[in-house]
Order: C-alpha cells, then structure tokens, then sequence
C-alpha cells in the first residue's frame, strides 16, 4: 500500500514537472514574441516620425494640391523609396486621413518591382484598420498587431503625422514591416535566448527534485526516530512488566514470611521484616520527589525497581533541573540504553559487589550525565560506539550493538560528546555532555 502510494506521487510530481516546464518555455516564448513585436512596432513609429518631420511639406503640399503622379509625386516617391530601402520595410507611404473609419493611400515608396505598381491608384482605401484610422484621425500617432492581408502578406503598420511649419497636419507617414522580417528577429531572439529557457527548465527540475529528496529525508529521518523512540519504549515497558511481575512475586513471598513470623508469635521480627519492606518502598517513592522531569522520574523508578530485582545497588543523584533543552524522547533514549548496558554489566558479579551510581546535572553551559557502574573491564572504548559491536554474548533472536550507536547519534545531533571511562578497579563511567546552546 505504502509502495502504490509513493508510485502515485512520483508520477503526480513528474507531471506537474512536466506542465511547470512546459508552461514555463510557453510563458517565455509568448514574452519574447510580444517584446519583439513592441520593439519592432516602437522603432519602426520612432522612423515614421523621423522621416514625417524630414519630409520637403512644400512639395507634398504642392502635390496635395493637384493629387496626381506628377513631377511633385515623383519627388516624394523617391524620397519614400529611399528611406524603405534604408529600413528595409516592406513598404513606407503617405496616407490622407480626412475620416475616422478609412485612410486614403497617396504616395507609395517601393522597391521598383512591385507588379500591380501600374494599378496602383492615388485616393484608394489604405488596409490600416478602423481603430487606428480613428487614432489618426484624432491626430496621434498609431501602432497595428501583425495584420493579415491577403493581397500585400502578413505585416506591422505604424504612422505619425506629417505637419507642416504652422503645425497643421498634411497626412499620416505610415511604415509596414513584413511579419517574416519579425519572425526572424523573433528566432533570433529565440536562439539567443535558449539557454536561459533551458536553464529555467532545469531550475525547475532542481527545486522539484530537491523537495522529494528533502521529503524522501525527512520520512527516513522521522521513520528512523520513531523507530529509535519506539524500540526504547519497548524495551522499556518489558522491563517495566517484568519488574511488575518480580514485584509481584516478591511481595506474594513478603506476605508469606510476614504471615509465617506472625503465626508463630515472632512479632518483632515480623516488625523488622515489615519496617526493611517499608523502607525500600520510601526509597523508591523518594525518587519521584525529587526529579523535575516528569519522563524522568517515570524512567528512574522503573529502573530502580528493575535494579532492587537483579540485587544491585543504585544510586541516583539528580539536581533541580527540567532539563528542558532536549527533547523527553531523546533524554529516555540517552539514559536508558546507558543504564542497561550499566545493569547488564553489574550483574555478572556477585549480589554484594553489583553497584550503579546515576547522575544528571546542570550547570551554565552543559547538561552532565553521569552513569557508573561495576563490572568487567572494557578495553575497546572506541569500537562500542560502532553499530553492530557489543561486549555481550549473543543471544538467539536478539541483535547487539544498537544501543551506545543510537546514543552517540543523538547525542551528536545536540553537538554533545559521549566518553566512556573504565578502569582495572571494575568500575566504568559513561559520561554525556550536552551544551545548552
């Protein structure tokens, strides 16, 4: 289930990768068609006002005058060629505009080859649309999208008005540039700018596959906690049921040797026994007493009833501290794996030889624990910390070697130290530091 899951996001996650992308070139190429086209458009009105305000208004008023292909024609005719074949415009021309809804052509400038020059006719109507027309008409300059005509081709048409000295508007100067000059500046632009489209495209794919690596991180991270935190607290409701059941057993024995001193009249050993048991218990009560932390001093207890079970001698000293800088997960995690391997070591001496001494304090800088105990010697303080090593015996069913590994990782992750100290005495000191900041 959980693999059918992970399948669905990764293809869910490749399609949207995908559409990002696509959406991401289209959005740029749409951008890039649209400056071009603004960029054309813009230089193409800056060279119509140019060429309007350099216009000889003397001669063009002449021909105004008498609108035929007279000498006044040929003179502005070839003034228009001229500056066509210096743009390299499909056509530049004057236009009367005298209505809001239609222009009238008037001088062509040309290129000499165009085949219906013969039947080109002064005062027919031009195809720059109404809504530019009406823009003329009202005297300001005009810019057309790419217009599709049949006769003359795809192009781009702006127009400036031509004034003479008092300012008074003659006609329009109007300047059409082919759609397949802008198309190839489009290409252009489009080749210069490929390798940023395809490095947005890999950007793309970087964020989206840092965030599955950094998901994928996070889930073996938190399954890896869980998995630490929940083997802790495993081991540690074991122990707990089988000190309960020892408890159990012990006081079913405590009731029968009190029932039997009672019986045969011995009250004042029955007292005695009575008073030891109660003393025991005021011990283990006093540990919760005194512990700040709650987690802690559930932990402790169950401890200390596991150590009175195995016979050994516990001493647990803890300052006022809620040791609030790290996390009650990892505090449990930490001690207990310290204090069993502490309890499993003391064990394998004699009853009155078995001692754990547990110390947690604070001061302005470190957290300090402390946890010593008798038993064997270890000669390789460095290899325990390694996963897999342990200084036990193997036994059927159960992996060694986890516990001190898992310690070190999180103490690690609080930039802490861990050292173990162990002496020819029988005696060995794990010692962790944790620094506050």
């Amino acid at each position: 289930m959980k693999s059918h899951k992970v399948k669905i996001i990764f293809v869910l996650s490749t399609v949207l990768l995908l559409f990002f992308s696509a959406l991401n070139v289209y959005t740029s190429y749409v951008r890039m068609k649209n400056t071009v086209e603004e960029s054309v458009a813009n230089q193409s009105l800056e060279a119509a006002k140019s060429i309007a305000s350099s216009i000889d208004v003397e001669t063009y008023q002449k021909f105004l005058d008498n609108p035929e292909k007279n000498e006044y024609f040929r003179e502005i005719e070839i003034y228009l060629s001229d500056a066509r074949e210096k743009l390299g415009s499909l056509y530049v021309y004057t236009l009367k505009v005298d209505n809001p809804k239609v222009s009238k052509q008037m001088i062509l400038g040309h290129s000499g080859k165009l085949e219906s020059l013969d039947n080109y006719r002064i005062g027919d109507a031009c195809t720059v649309p109404e809504e530019q027309v009406k823009k003329a008409y009202e005297g300001k300059t005009y810019v057309t999208k790419v217009l599709k005509d049949p006769s003359y081709g795809d192009y781009l048409s702006v127009g400036a008005p031509i004034k003479n000295d008092e300012g008074k508007i003659l006609g329009y100067l109007g300047i059409d540039t082919s759609a397949d000059t802008i198309n190839q500046i489009k290409g252009e632009a489009l080749e210069r700018n490929t390798v940023m489209l395809v490095f947005n495209g890999v950007f793309i794919f970087i964020v989206i596959g840092s965030f599955l690596f950094m998901q994928r991180w996070y889930q073996r991270e938190v399954a890896k906690e869980v998995g630490h935190t929940e083997e802790t607290y495993q081991t540690e409701i074991k122990t707990l049921i089988t000190s309960v059941s020892s408890v159990r057993h012990d006081f079913s024995n405590h009731i029968l040797v009190l029932h039997g001193l009672l019986k045969i009249g011995e009250s004042d050993k029955a007292l005695q026994y009575a008073t030891s048991l109660f003393n025991e218990v005021k011990t283990i009560e006093s540990i919760k007493v005194s512990i700040d932390h709650p987690g802690l001093s559930i932990l402790l207890q169950t401890k200390k009833i596991a150590a009175q079970n195995h016979r050994i001698d516990m001493d647990i000293a803890i300052s006022h501290v809620s040791f609030e800088r790290i996390k009650t997960t990892d505090l449990i995690i930490i001690l207990s794996n310290l204090i069993d391997n502490a309890m499993d070591a003391s064990i394998a001496l004699p009853e009155g030889e078995r001692k754990i001494t547990i110390e947690c304090t604070a001061n302005n800088t470190h957290y300090l624990f402390k946890i010593t105990n008798t038993g064997p010697q270890i000669r390789e303080k460095e290899q325990i910390f390694k996963q897999g090593y342990s200084t036990k015996n193997e036994e059927k069913g159960k992996i060694r070697g986890q516990g001190l590994f898992i310690v070190k990782e999180v103490v690690n992750k609080y930039n802490g130290k861990i050292s173990i100290e162990s002496t020819a005495e029988s005696e060995t000191t794990a010692i962790v530091e944790i620094p506050l900041k």
